[in-house]
Formats: C-alpha cells, sequence, structure tokens
C-alpha cells in the first residue's frame, strides 16, 4: 500500500485518483500557459483551474469509486469538495509535485435551508482538501468553491499562493461566521470511499445516508445549489 506520508508514493497514481490517465495529463496540461518556472507556479495556476472549472455541486452520488474518479470530474465538470481536491492532487502528480488528500470537519455557519435540511446538521464531516509538497514542505489547498458561488455567497474566492495553506475563511465578507475547523481526519494517498460512507453514517445516520444515495441516483430531482435560499 502506498504511504501518504512518502513523498514519493505521492507523485504515484492511485485508482481513483488516476493521475496518469490521458484525459488527466492533458486537463493538467492545458491549465498551464507554458510561462511557469516552478512547482509553486505550476501549482496555482493548476488550483485554480481546478477551483473554478469544477462546479461545485453537494449533490452528486457519492458511494462508489467511479465517483470521486479524477478523470470523471473532468469529463462531468463538477464536484463536491472530495472529488474536487481528488483532481487537484491528479494534476498535480501529472506535473510531478507530490500531492495527497486530507479530509476534515468542518461547522458550516453559511449555507442554504435546502442543504441544511438535506444534512440534518450545519457541520460537514470529512470534507476534502489537498495537500502539495512545495518548497520542501506540505501546503494545504482547497478548491471546493468556484469563483462565482463564493460571490453568490459574499465570500470571497478562495486565493492559493503556494507558499501558505488556503483553507476556508472564518468570515464572510459582512463578518459572518463562514466556516469554522472543528477536527482533521488526516491524509490519504487515494480517495478512502469506504471509509469516508462509513464516517458519514456515524455521523448523519445510516437511513439518512440512503436517502442521499436514492436522491442522488435521481437525475429530475432538479436541484440547483446555486438557486438555493442561503441563509
Amino acid at each position: 500500500m502506498l504511504n501518504p506520508e512518502n513523498i514519493d508514493d505521492c507523485l504515484k497514481p492511485g485508482t481513483i485518483i488516476n493521475s496518469d490517465h490521458p484525459d488527466v495529463i492533458k486537463y493538467a496540461n492545458d491549465a498551464l500557459d507554458g510561462s511557469e518556472s516552478s512547482d509553486r507556479e505550476k501549482a496555482v495556476n493548476l488550483y485554480l483551474k481546478v477551483r473554478d472549472d469544477i462546479r461545485y455541486n453537494p449533490y452528486l452520488p457519492f458511494y462508489r469509486p467511479e465517483h470521486y474518479l479524477s478523470s470523471n470530474v473532468i469529463k462531468n465538470r463538477t464536484g463536491f469538495c472530495i472529488p474536487k481536491a481528488g483532481l487537484l492532487c491528479a494534476v498535480a502528480r501529472a506535473c510531478g509535485i507530490p500531492a495527497r488528500i486530507g479530509f476534515a470537519s468542518v461547522k458550516n455557519h453559511l449555507s442554504t435551508r435546502q442543504l441544511l435540511e438535506y444534512l440534518g446538521s450545519d457541520l460537514i464531516v470529512y470534507h476534502g482538501f489537498t495537500e502539495l509538497w512545495i518548497e520542501g514542505k506540505w501546503v494545504k489547498a482547497t478548491p471546493a468553491f468556484n469563483a462565482e458561488l463564493c460571490l453568490l455567497h459574499k465570500v470571497p474566492p478562495l486565493e492559493f499562493d503556494g507558499l501558505h495553506d488556503s483553507i476556508f475563511h472564518e468570515f464572510n465578507s459582512e463578518q459572518k461566521k463562514f466556516m469554522e475547523y472543528v477536527a482533521i481526519h488526516g491524509v490519504h494517498h487515494d480517495v478512502p470511499v469506504e471509509l469516508i460512507v462509513n464516517e458519514w453514517e456515524k455521523a448523519y445516520g445510516r437511513e439518512r445516508v440512503l436517502k442521499w444515495i436514492a436522491m442522488s441516483e435521481d437525475t429530475v430531482n432538479g436541484r440547483d445549489f446555486t438557486r438555493e435560499d442561503i441563509v
């Protein structure tokens, strides 16, 4: 098993973070303009590409490995925090930058009425982020929310400079509570789908998770996160 603490292992493709897939390699190359002279500059452009090109959607299917497969995320152009963090890992590895996926639980102080009803909580368990090895250290990057969605929620789009951790804002532009980190769950070489679903069942209840599965497979459920009631 590949070790997420081993920098060399974090350059190798995973089963889900399939950094060796032709579509992932092309996507990574398309994100770069050729002027980048360092891993830091490459990482910033890759981050911006994943952040804004992949539309955030919390209502997608989530219980099978193919739901997180990086090449599928590119194909579908949509994902929630974990698939987007996995994709950033994949394109970074494709460009020779060691990367791993990490997880945290965050208290969501700025959400929509519909998402709170869906979760039954303001706690997002196993939120996904990316860690990149740049200039001799691991740096966190959080590509979950595209810029358009951030502006809708009156939160500045989360920037990343390749030098400092880029994690959710504590407050929005109106100084209202936005995100609060309450637990860190460690890092992985690949997306641990079974672990994630098990932890969600513990946190939210098996019956609710089964309901999510049914809802996510309903292609005519009409859910559009960008049109929901912000609270």
